[in-house]
């Protein structure tokens, strides 16, 4: 199998070695090394998305425009293949072919704040150099990924339709997603009055979707299948919510669950370096909303998972996604306990830049 994928893209199987690669969850990839190259290929996860070609057509549709307006921008694209195609098929199977970027590495876990910064400002450079394409060229590769609305919804019918068991062990839970509706409410509302404008959105800014070179300097974005229209408070609250807290979504030790303030200041510096010019009046008020925002839709749609009998998240062991679903809330109370603070810093950080003028 692997052998007709690389004679797809013009590499002869027998001068290059194949081992597996990275910790990605979604799609399977391989690194490719020999004849002095050295390149990544992927298997797109069909069972998440269900049209690889449209990933594709992103990607060239977004590189070509960047070669025009950006030539110097490092823009991880796919290469063609020998005939021409930007996927390889292999019976249902997808594979894409993509460079690898020598001196580069990637990091699974923040171990100080340059990294938040240089990972920050990647995304917002990814979106600002974007900021006159027209999003809507691209297709929607994963449909209402981040469309909160529609994740109450699902919550709501999951609580209608579980059993009584679930429904008595997420008893605290529920009553702590009911408690924080408001924030649904201020996503339906800047959706319906078009308060924000949609952009050209990674979508997955986790850390390990950056490369950096040897001095832990951002080098560019990779992992682009959910690159698509979105609005900014994607990009920012994902990465709040997987930046700021050195424990993750899995961690069953809540009292691990914390906010480090200095990894939200480089955030905020991060993104802004380059948004800082871009973004409306009303995304600046909304930077600090886009944490609670993410948080609390990570919660929602664990415990609708929950409820809905463990179907859609894998889970290790009883009660995995209730406890996702405690870390995830347990992280947005440590959020909103910091609001005060988060505006400080901001007003600092403003503040010191009028000053410098």
């Amino acid at each position: 199998m692997m052998d007709n994928i690389l004679n797809a893209f013009g590499l002869t199987p027998a001068n290059y070695n194949t081992t597996p690669f990275g910790s990605g969850l979604i799609n399977y990839t391989w690194k490719v090394s020999g004849n002095g190259h050295q390149y990544i290929l992927q298997r797109i996860n069909k069972n998440v998305f269900k049209t690889p070609q449209d990933i594709a057509n992103n990607l060239v549709s977004l590189e070509n425009y960047l070669k025009q307006t950006a030539p110097e921008y490092l823009f991880a694209a796919p290469l063609p293949t020998v005939s021409g195609m930007y996927l390889a098929e292999d019976g249902n199977n997808y594979y894409r072919l993509s460079p690898f970027i020598k001196n580069s590495h990637t990091v699974d876990f923040i171990e100080e704040d340059k990294q938040a910064y240089e990972a920050a400002r990647q995304f917002g450079k990814f979106t600002r150099l974007l900021k006159d394409f027209d999003p809507e060229k691209l297709k929607y590769t994963l449909t209402d990924f981040h469309n909160l609305t529609l994740r109450v919804e699902q919550f709501k019918t999951a609580l209608a339709n579980a059993g009584e068991e679930r429904l008595k062990s997420a008893a605290a839970e529920i009553l702590q997603i009911e408690a924080n509706i408001d924030i649904a409410g201020v996503y339906k509302q800047l959706v319906d009055e078009k308060k924000i404008p949609k952009r050209v959105i990674h979508h997955d800014t986790k850390i390990n979707n950056i490369l950096f070179d040897d001095n832990n300097c951002g080098l560019c974005v990779i992992d682009l299948d959910t690159v698509m229209p979105g609005y900014f408070i994607s990009d920012v609250g994902d990465m709040m919510r997987t930046y700021l807290s050195p424990a993750n979504e899995e961690e069953q030790d809540l009292s691990k669950v914390k906010i480090n303030d200095d990894y939200f200041v480089a955030v905020y510096k991060g993104y802004m370096a380059e948004m800082g010019g871009t973004l409306t009046a009303a995304e600046k008020d909304l930077f600090i909303y886009s944490g609670k925002f993410m948080i609390y839709m990570q919660a929602i749609r664990f415990l609708a998972d929950f409820l809905n009998g463990d179907i859609y998240y894998h889970t290790q062991y009883e009660g995995h996604n209730l406890v996702r679903t405690q870390n995830q809330l347990t992280l947005l109370e440590r959020y909103v306990e910091a609001e005060d603070r988060f505006h400080d810093y901001i007003k600092q950080i403003e503040n010191a830049a009028l000053s410098a003028i």
